[in-house]
């Protein structure tokens, strides 16, 4: 058993191709049914805005890995000096039970976050076609900067301009090299909401603030999943969700819409929709598309075994010893 951490993983290298793919396989093995992901209990106690989250999983084709996530949040951390998140993973043999690695890494689900999107991203880019992109980002902390990093790693040369906000401001010397000469950082999210066609909300606001219908023809990443107020999205038809059993639940925009809007299951394309089954070519061209990933166990597991078996091939973490019972 070996013990990986942040360092660990950047040691080993983030390559956004690699991790995106492992993203759309694990989408076909999903879809062909042979994973499980039970639907994730949140732990509440005491301060109600804190969570942590168990995502178990088992994912199988080619990927062949179970385990499960357990995550925790909680908001009021950066008052401590402390990260919001805590991401830890306990890896599992899937024919056996046998503990393969325990890792405890921020970034690891940071990768995950941004590696969804960017397939999502990719699959915008092939069916719509845009001229250039105009990358917006709300919200300028890890998941923030990791969604740009993708950007720049598999779509830079589309790039045209990006906004960046942040309510507590945004440090110029924090925004890539590749992009700070056109990159703009603003006072209000309005202005770079209003002017791309690429929207990342990355924010951990308690409130919902966004209260404009979306550009046309727009990408919303919607990854905070509670920064859309009900009625600035609800005349939008192409929405897609990760899964709908996952994110219609715990006060998401989707379950704000299915409860004071009627939106359906019927009514949503899945990530599998627009990936195996050309889904956007449903959506008319001039409708902003609608992306609502709750985060499933399945990726999170999938890419923490490609971090794994590199770890293993390249002779990087800490060794554990596992005690042997009879």
């Amino acid at each position: 058993m070996i013990y990986l951490h942040d360092d660990h993983i950047r040691e080993i290298g983030i390559d956004w191709t690699k991790i995106t793919d492992i993203i759309k396989d694990v989408v076909a093995i999903k879809d062909k049914g042979d994973s499980v992901h039970p639907l994730k209990p949140y732990l509440r106690f005491r301060e109600q805005a804190n969570r942590i989250i168990a995502m178990p999983a088992f994912v199988g084709g080619t990927i062949e890995m179970s385990g499960i996530k357990w995550i925790a949040s909680f908001p009021n951390n950066s008052r401590l000096g402390l990260p919001r998140a805590h991401n830890t993973i306990i890896l599992n043999r899937p024919t056996t039970g046998e503990p393969l690695a325990f890792i405890h890494s921020g970034l690891l689900n940071g990768l995950r976050t941004a590696a969804v999107s960017g397939v999502m991203l990719s699959h915008y880019i092939a069916a719509r076609q845009p001229a250039d992109l105009r990358i917006s980002v709300i919200g300028w902390g890890p998941i923030g900067r990791l969604h740009l990093d993708m950007c720049i790693a598999l779509f830079g040369e589309k790039i045209k301009r990006v906004t960046v906000y942040d309510l507590k401001g945004v440090d110029p010397s924090t925004i890539p090299a590749a992009v700070q000469r056109i990159t703009d950082i603003t006072s209000d999210w309005r202005s770079g909401y209003r002017n791309s066609n690429v929207i990342a909300t990355c924010t951990v606001s308690a409130q919902r603030y966004i209260d404009e219908a979306p550009p046309k023809r727009a990408l919303l990443l919607n990854i905070s999943l509670r920064d859309y107020k009900p009625q600035s999205v609800a005349k939008v038809k192409g929405i897609i969700v990760d899964d709908w059993q996952e994110v219609c639940r715990e006060n998401t925009d989707i379950e704000q819409l299915h409860l004071l809007y009627d939106l359906q299951e019927s009514g949503v394309l899945t990530l599998a929709d627009i990936v195996l089954r050309n889904g956007l070519a449903a959506i008319a061209a001039e409708e902003s598309v609608y992306f609502n990933p709750m985060g499933l166990g399945v990726f999170d597991i999938a890419l923490a075994g490609y971090y794994w078996k590199e770890a293993l091939r390249m002779d990087k973490g800490i060794r554990l010893e596992s005690s042997r019972s009879v």
